[in-house]
């Protein structure tokens, strides 16, 4: 029996040795795995970022030459309008300049009525 308990005893060292000399090359592979992952999560959050960047851009410049386009036509469209309105206050003007003038050409000159 001792030769059992022996070997038992050896068994269970070289056993323990194995699992304990197992465990660090394990560990290593897990700390590797780990740096490759955030590697690649580096690289895919670096590849949306500057897909988002120019996504982002191209919008702005889109909306900054739609932006652009209704101003210019706002602006043409206001200083045509500003233009007739221009015309007509002006045709009203003279047309009462003229309607005054006719009245003060035919009436005497008197003292105004002041009642």
């Amino acid at each position: 029996m001792t030769r059992t308990k022996i070997a038992g005893v050896a068994f269970a060292v070289a056993l323990s040795l194995g699992v304990s000399y197992a465990q660090p090359l394990q560990v290593g592979q897990d700390l590797k795995n780990a740096g490759h992952d955030t590697a690649d999560a580096s690289k895919t959050a670096a590849h949306d970022t500057a897909h988002g960047t120019k996504v982002a851009a191209r919008d702005t410049e889109h909306g900054t030459k739609v932006a652009a386009r209704d101003t210019e036509h706002g602006t043409k469209v206001a200083a045509h309008k500003t233009a007739h309105v221009t015309r007509r206050a002006a045709h009203k003007t003279a047309h009462g300049t003229r309607k005054v003038a006719h009245k003060v050409e035919g009436k005497p000159d008197t003292p105004a009525n002041n009642h």
